[in-house]
């Protein structure tokens, strides 16, 4: 039977919205306050700037994850790939 090794870091590599988990609270963060602005003022042009303002907030996070991405795939690979086993056992001339 196989065995199964729990992954436990699942929270770094989490998405919701397409967002990793710190810019998703931004993202809510600015809801939640939106929602504050828009309860306490009576003025339509206030919550339709606050529905823009969420709109835009969301598309930015959206292409700065993607920009972060990219920067993260540049130093992924390694520069010289071997086959040769890594072991610590050193031979060393006397």
């Amino acid at each position: 039977m196989k065995k199964y090794e729990p992954y436990k870091n699942i929270r770094k590599k989490a998405i919701i919205f397409g967002l990793p988990l710190p810019l998703f609270a931004l993202m809510v963060i600015c809801i939640i306050a939106s929602l504050f602005v828009i309860i306490f003022s009576f003025s339509l042009a206030v919550i339709i700037g606050a529905l823009l303002f969420n709109a835009i907030l969301y598309i930015l996070l959206n292409r700065i994850n993607r920009l972060l991405e990219l920067f993260q795939m540049l130093g992924i690979f390694p520069q010289m790939i071997s086959n040769k086993r890594n072991s610590n056992i050193r031979y060393e001339k006397n």
